[in-house]
């Protein structure tokens, strides 16, 4: 295998979201019948279900009917748009973002990390990211030849706190890392990191001279009346050696107009927006007009949005406590991370049996880390009653493969 092949091999896709076709190879063994339901994808989030913010569609159509001006804006995103959300931003996050210097549009977030990525790792630079972490920090880390400095997290032996290693952070930082990479709330455990490990991370930081990339997506879906703490807040990093992504298309269910932003460092931000413009050019020009519906909503919607997570969360977590499998309540985000009992088969071929016999995709806890052979990843923005109902049918599956 060439170099290039060996590259590209390592961004296998087909345990990534919306790919649940490219999992219906035939496995050699398959118990039981098939348990008749609605099929339901937990690899991503059901916008039919929890439908986009109001507004949406009108905001893109005003967009459409500007015409060349919004579909051909500056390459970092239309002025007005940026002016808008710099303001919000600055406002929630508890930092100043300056719309000319510190902010681009991107592609969803998605867009926002490949190009972050492409802007700070060159080969053989070391990046410390967190197992399990997001699945694409690993690959985009490998994808531009950077060197993977796993940092742990130790989710499952604590209760007040995300349970990052803070000293097994810092002897990265102290090895030579150039970058740290980390989602908060978590992908996949959905754990909030405490103020105290935020400090802590921006102070090492600080002290090592290390880049942070902070990937902000679920801010604001925040459970329980827990409190969140933004790293660009506290003033304890240099302004330019860290960068924020985050975005309409998860808690607001606007992931088809692909809406992204990352803010922060200016540096860092025009080397994103001139790789931008040899890759996608800009955000998607109509889209960017719905970006005025964030932060925008109705009274009262964003509230009754986090309660209908929160509830389906109790749900289906009790759900798999019951049926004899691990996962420690998510405090943001719309992910459960479940560690099941020991099975006869692996956890590549459960995910590719429960997708036949019950119709429910998850995805393989190694997406997230090489040692989570146990895991599997849910996202529960979905039907109430079919999430349910999908929850009880991977159950009996597993049943019939527990040793």
């Amino acid at each position: 295998m060439d170099l290039i092949e060996e590259k590209f091999a390592k961004l296998g896709c087909e345990n990534a979201p919306g790919q649940e076709k490219l999992q219906k190879a035939a496995t050699p063994d398959l118990r039981g019948g098939v348990l008749p339901g609605t099929p339901v994808d937990f690899s991503h989030g059901d916008v039919d279900a929890h439908p986009p913010i109001p507004g949406a569609q009108e905001m893109f159509n005003a967009g459409y009917e500007v015409g060349g001006k919004q579909a051909y804006t500056e390459y970092r995103g239309g002025k007005a748009t940026r002016e808008d959300l710099a303001k919000k931003l600055s406002a929630f996050s508890g930092s100043a973002v300056d719309p000319d210097k510190n902010l681009i549009l991107t592609p969803g977030t998605q867009g926002a990390l490949f190009l972050a990525m492409g802007s700070l790792v060159a080969r053989g630079d070391k990046v410390a990211i967190v197992e399990p972490d997001y699945f694409a920090n690993r690959k985009l880390v490998e994808f531009f030849d950077g060197e993977l400095v796993p940092v742990h997290l130790n989710y499952e032996n604590v209760a007040d706190r995300a349970g990052l290693d803070l000293k097994e952070l810092e002897a990265a930082f102290a090895s030579g890392v150039k970058l740290f990479l980390f989602s908060n709330p978590n992908n996949p455990t959905g754990v909030i990191y405490t103020a105290d490990e935020v400090r802590a991370i921006g102070e090492l930081a600080q002290k090592y001279g290390v880049f942070v990339l902070a990937d902000e997506l679920y801010s604001r879906q925040i459970f329980d009346g827990r409190t969140y703490t933004h790293l660009a807040g506290l003033g304890v990093l240099d302004p330019d050696k860290l960068l924020t992504i985050i975005g309409p298309s998860k808690t607001e269910s606007l992931s088809g107009y692909r809406l992204g932003v990352a803010y922060g460092s200016a540096p860092i931000v025009t080397r994103m927006e001139k790789l931008q413009a040899i890759v996608s050019l800009r955000c998607a020009g109509y889209c960017q007009a719905v970006f005025q519906t964030w932060f925008n909503e109705p009274e009262g919607w964003m509230a009754e949005r986090i309660r209908q997570h929160q509830t389906i969360r109790d749900d289906l977590s009790a759900l798999l406590r019951k049926g004899g499998l691990s996962v420690r309540t998510t405090e943001g985000g719309s992910y459960l991370f479940a560690t099941a009992p020991e099975l006869e088969v692996s956890m590549k071929d459960f995910v590719k049996i429960v997708r036949q016999l019950a119709g429910v995709t998850v995805t393989p806890g190694t997406e997230f880390g090489p040692q989570f052979t146990n895991s599997f990843r849910m996202n529960f923005s979905q039907d109430h009653k079919a999430a349910v109902a999908a929850v009880e049918r991977l159950i009996e599956v597993m049943n019939r493969y527990r040793k």
